[in-house]
């Protein structure tokens, strides 16, 4: 599967991916996410320049520790998540910091982040936390989509 995404993002492992994660929206009962499969994904596109994961104010410490523990930068607001998500995403691909932007969310808030991201000649994926929790408008948005 990763090496179609790679081949049709126009690459190889040399790629840098940014992998942003909306905690709220994939982190839900419904879905069964972890980490450690985050990770992977984020790792299958290329080589990992940012993964991050977001959270609100009512993130647990365990979440926080586990995250950290798997390798990703852990970033607590307590505004809005997807604001914060949006602005350091695009603050990455606007300095050229990244080949492959990818964001795991069911939030149709992020559709513009990866518009810009096309239109700067970044390649997308949205990555969906289940088949129930997966945005048609971030999957469309997205030159491929992945389902957890």
């Amino acid at each position: 599967m990763f090496d179609r995404i790679r081949r049709r993002l126009g690459g190889t492992d040399t790629r840098t991916v940014g992998l942003f994660v909306d905690g709220p929206n994939v982190f839900r009962e419904e879905f069964d996410v972890d980490l450690d499969e985050l990770r992977r994904v984020g790792d299958g596109l290329g080589r990992t320049g940012v993964r991050r994961l977001y959270l609100d104010e009512h993130a647990t410490p365990g979440l926080v520790r586990a995250a950290e523990a798997r390798g990703f930068e852990v970033v607590v607001t307590s505004g809005d998540v997807d604001v914060k998500l949006a602005v350091d995403a695009t603050a990455a691909l606007a300095e050229g910091r990244l080949d492959t932007l990818a964001i795991a969310s069911r939030d149709t808030d992020f559709k513009p982040v990866l518009e810009y991201a096309g239109s700067v000649g970044v390649g997308t994926v949205a990555i969906a936390p289940g088949s129930y929790g997966r945005s048609d408008a971030l999957r469309n948005a997205a030159d491929d989509a992945l389902t957890l």
